[in-house]
């Protein structure tokens, strides 16, 4: 059972979240008089000694990353054998949440959230960080005034980095959104991180993901082995502009992909001109502060 107060400092409020990395609570700093998200790490990584020593060295460098559109890393360390990471708590939904009440985004919405998906990408890709785990839950949006924020950087990596070895056919990881490369376990760069941009796109767009199956590996072998349709086929509402993007940013061959966030930014600019006007992003974040079916979502999964 985790303590009320972690590390004599950061007072726990609520539970607010769970995933495969730990468990996330809202806390109070007292310190600096302020809420964060605390996020704990599962006592089974706390035993592995190689995740341990990434997640230090992620730690640090996400600490080190400051920009408008990535959720800050305040502070991390360890007590009595617990880990954890101090993080910007961010009220309002995550990108999964707002799909699965309202379906899609609009076109003209879900250009602006992925610009500024990429804009937090092309900073973190300047500091030599990939984060390798973009998907809907690691995309917050600020209820206040619908800013998007990215979450989960540095950490991804040392988790990601820890699960390189598996048993064969095996797949690790969010698999429909993993790039081909990923599942061959060759080595990510920021071309990598674009491919799950494209998908996540894709899925703003269409309500859906390109690949589906009965199990992780038939979803892998199909990244492996088929292109990702246009979203327009899904969608007909979709323009061609926004169907380019979505396939140049999916590519299988990284050599013929997106070749980096400033680039697929710039094509989704040139796209913009061709959408319909749509409610700000502040508007859907801010439905979630009316009673629903269900609270908002503090913090991804």
């Amino acid at each position: 059972m985790i303590e009320t107060t972690v590390d004599g400092r950061y007072q726990i409020v609520a539970r607010i979240a769970a995933g495969g990395m730990g468990e996330v609570y809202r806390a109070h700093d007292p310190v600096l008089d302020r809420e964060v998200a605390l996020k704990i790490l599962h006592p089974s990584l706390a035993d592995d000694p190689g995740f341990i020593e990434r997640f230090r060295r992620e730690a640090r460098s996400a600490a080190m990353l400051s920009h408008p559109n990535i959720v800050a890393v305040h502070d991390w360390g360890e007590t009595q054998g617990t880990y954890f990471m101090v993080m910007e708590f961010v009220r309002g939904p995550n990108l999964r949440a707002i799909l699965m009440r309202d379906g899609t985004l609009q076109p003209a919405q879900a250009v602006d959230v992925v610009q500024k998906v990429l804009a937090a990408l092309e900073h973190a890709h300047v500091q030599g960080i990939v984060h390798r785990d973009i998907k809907p839950e690691n995309v917050m949006i600020r209820a206040s005034d619908g800013e998007p924020k990215v979450a989960d950087f540095g950490l991804a990596r040392a988790f990601a980095d820890s699960r390189v070895s598996q048993a064969p056919g095996t797949v690790t990881g969010t698999v429909q959104y993993l790039a081909p490369e990923q599942i061959e376990g060759l080595s990510a760069d920021p071309r990598t991180d674009l491919y799950a941009v494209g998908i996540v796109l894709y899925e703003l767009l269409t309500g859906q993901v390109p690949f589906s199956g009965e199990t992780s590996v038939a979803i892998a072998y199909k990244h492996l082995r088929e292109r990702v349709p246009p979203p327009s086929h899904a969608n007909p509402m979709v323009p061609v502009a926004l169907d380019r993007v979505v396939l140049n940013a999916t590519e299988r061959d990284r050599e013929r992909r997106t070749p980096d966030a400033r680039t697929m930014r710039a094509d989704l600019a040139r796209s913009a001109g061709e959408l319909p006007p749509s409610p700000p992003l502040a508007e859907v974040a801010r439905a979630w502060r009316r009673p629903t079916r269900s609270p908002p979502t503090a913090w991804p999964r």
